[in-house]
């Protein structure tokens, strides 16, 4: 069942990144003038990463993998459920002129048929949500890496996912794979919040129908906690070698009342309790 999961996902995703990229502007010309989408946590966990292959799972349109190639120096692979963001990927890597390879898969199939040992395997921002196996997932990252490879990811928090809308009441299951159904599928985040989840953080024109848009394809989402992910890793012989937590949310705006400071963070109100909006994991398998 959870196979039928990740398609009615792909079919969501694909309608969904049609529609994010309305609000996008030129990626290529913001690629091509030096622009760069990635934040100081990825950086800092991923290291020197100059000359060494990549793959980046989950990568969306590709954005971020371009950015690791052109800024950090990485031979890189991306992989991503969505025909649309392969696609969009493919050219954008063609109109910045920055080379990259992409490939449209289902992570779990990608998993399997991969023969290619990477130096560094990496995921960031709302992925393994998506995925309906995280011990599969695991096994997965630890057999894409060479002796001596890294894993890095920074994903948001399981505690935001708790929360509803308004970031007060629990909502949702925190851990253990809890499957939520979506009906409405993936939704317009990036025209919703005027730019702020543009991966170019520059706000565009947004179209006359954003209230009104409607994904007609639903989507699945599974609820995984911090533990999960790291016994996870644990379970497939990668060794742990950092785990962070962090306060503040980078590119996106889960609840309203968050504030915006320098570099696209959101914190919460300074009124609030103090929780943790994303973490970062480095691993390395020994």
């Amino acid at each position: 069942m959870s196979d039928a999961h990740h398609q009615d996902n792909r079919q969501s995703w694909n309608a969904a990144t049609r529609r994010h990229n309305i609000h996008k502007g030129d990626q290529a010309a913001f690629l091509r003038d030096g622009g760069n989408t990635l934040f100081p946590e990825e950086i800092d966990l991923l290291g020197d990463v100059r000359g060494r292959t990549l793959a980046h799972l989950q990568c969306n349109t590709g954005v971020d993998t371009l950015s690791i190639a052109a800024h950090l120096g990485a031979d890189v692979t991306g992989i991503d459920i969505s025909d649309e963001a392969v696609d969009f990927a493919q050219a954008l890597s063609r109109d910045s002129g920055i080379p990259a390879q992409f490939i449209r898969a289902d992570l779990f199939d990608w998993f399997d048929a991969n023969d290619q040992p990477f130096d560094a395997v990496f995921t960031s921002y709302g992925t393994t949500g998506w995925l309906s196996d995280l011990t599969r997932w695991g096994a997965g990252v630890a057999g894409a890496l060479k002796d001596g490879g890294r894993f890095v990811m920074v994903e948001f928090h399981p505690v935001v996912g708790m929360l509803g809308d308004d970031g007060r009441h629990i909502s949702f299951d925190y851990m253990g794979g809890g499957h939520i159904y979506n009906a409405d599928g993936v939704g317009d985040y990036v025209g919703v919040q005027g730019g702020e989840s543009t991966n170019t953080g520059t706000p565009t024109a947004v179209a006359p129908d954003d209230a009104t848009w409607h994904n007609p394809h639903p989507a699945h989402e599974f609820a995984w906690g911090l533990a999960d992910h790291l016994n996870a890793l644990i379970a497939a012989g990668l060794t742990i070698t950092r785990v962070e937590e962090y306060p503040h949310c980078n590119g996106w705006k889960p609840f309203d009342n968050m504030i915006e400071r320098e570099g696209r963070q959101m914190f919460m109100p300074e009124s609030a309790f103090v929780i943790p909006l994303m973490f970062g994991i480095h691993a390395i398998k020994r």
